[in-house]
């Protein structure tokens, strides 16, 4: 397998900076490569074992990419959730979508086990992402406290690290004071300079415009009695059962009205219902000539997409690439470390509070050579879904406080 020119380039600049510090991030955007240039650095080492970790969705990718190259050395991919199950001695690790573990103040499960490994087998550590800060340069400490020659590793907590990188202020919490800690410093970015290679789409090249289509959908009088209900009460009561929707605080409120503009709502007692069809029905009959790629807000819109196309849709990447089916994927999981490429559009049934996740879900289907990509969001008539869309194309994530204004209109 051929690399191209730049990632030959990013390549050697890699193992230079691994050489001299045990660990280097690439900071590469989406669909530029990042996967084949780590795993090309790795050849490039001449190491034996590789531990490649990565959000589960990816696995399946990531394990073509390594029979393409058909590399010297052994490789096991895992994802993130299973790294307790992890055997063996590696001398080279790679940190997939590594801002997931940019938790702070205090280190996450994740990020305390990458530790122990790294630390306690000392490899060349590749970290990747296209976003290294999606909501704060805070979120660098963590990512790179594993590794043994990181810029900040005088700071042996994040505590000690903030009063040097952060500028602390308090906000309320739970009615109590609480230190806030996410105006991290851009000293953090300069810091991290010798060690982060970054490369954008523009720079490979990529000429792909994203074309984004918003389509309304009207959707039936019951979803609309429902959000009524919930905005006026608070409170929906089935009538002939126990079954009740509660929106008892304005965080439940927004998330129930969120949940019924797209015809599901769960319930009191954990019971996901489909109360619409409206959105998968129309999704259908929209695109039923092309093979799409549908992202889902909650679960039991995924449920509504099965009842209305059956097995024509899977949730399963390989499947998806393999046959004639559709794919359906939640945006959390979705957004990071997979291709769509094989889409002829995306589809949204419904739109995320964080604009992370309007960012990097949308580029799933770029690609160097790509002219045009569509995505279409599905909206219903008179919901919140607008709201929030201007909110996150603007890099913002739409809140509680974005919510309460709105609700005043709705």
């Amino acid at each position: 397998m051929k690399f191209r020119e730049y990632q030959v380039e990013i390549i050697n600049t890699a193992q230079t900076v691994l050489l001299a510090h045990r660990f280097v991030y690439l900071s590469m955007e989406v669909r530029t490569g990042k996967t084949l240039t780590a795993l090309g650095v790795a050849e490039k080492l001449g190491i034996n074992n590789l531990l490649f970790v990565t959000k589960k969705k990816a696995i399946g990718s990531i394990e073509a990419d390594y029979k393409k190259l058909m590399p010297s050395y052994q490789i096991t991919v895992i994802n993130y959730e299973s790294l307790h199950k992890v055997e063996g001695e590696f001398d080279f690790v790679v940190l997939d979508e590594a801002h997931t573990m940019g938790a702070y103040p205090k280190p996450s499960k994740r990020t305390k086990l990458i530790k122990e490994i790294i630390q306690s087998q000392n490899p060349y550590v590749v970290l990747m992402s296209g976003t290294p800060t999606p909501e704060s340069f805070s979120q660098i400490y963590h990512q790179v406290y594993a590794c043994l020659e990181n810029p900040f590793n005088q700071y042996k907590t994040f505590y000690k690290f903030a009063k040097e990188y952060v500028n602390v202020t308090q906000r309320m919490f739970h009615s109590m004071p609480s230190n806030n800690y996410d105006d991290g410093k851009p000293e953090i970015l300069d810091m991290m300079k010798p060690y982060m290679i970054s490369y954008t789409q523009k720079e490979a090249g990529f000429k792909s415009q994203i074309k984004e289509h918003v389509l309304k959908v009207k959707m039936s009088d019951l979803t609309y009695r429902f959000v009524k209900e919930m905005s006026e009460h608070r409170l929906i009561e089935g009538k002939k059962t126990q079954e009740v929707i509660l929106g008892d605080t304005n965080v439940k409120k927004m998330s129930k009205i969120h949940q019924l503009f797209s015809g599901t709502v769960k319930l009191e007692n954990g019971t996901r219902m489909i109360t619409d069809l409206s959105k998968a029905r129309f999704i259908r009959t929209e695109f039923k000539n092309k093979k799409i790629a549908v992202f889902y807000k909650f679960k039991a819109e995924y449920e509504a997409l099965k009842q209305v196309y059956g097995d024509g849709i899977t949730d399963d990447l390989n499947e998806f690439d393999a046959t004639s089916k559709n794919i359906a994927l939640q945006i959390a999981s979705g957004r990071e470390g997979i291709s769509l490429k094989k889409a002829d559009c995306l589809v949204y049934y419904n739109i995320d509070f964080s604009a992370l996740s309007y960012w990097q879900s949308r580029d799933r289907m770029t690609t160097k050579d790509s002219t045009v990509s569509d995505v279409y969001w599905i909206f219903a008539e008179k919901g919140i879904e607008t709201r929030i869309y201007k909110t996150v194309i603007n890099k913002k994530d739409y809140t509680l406080k974005h919510f309460e204004k709105d609700l005043l209109s709705l």
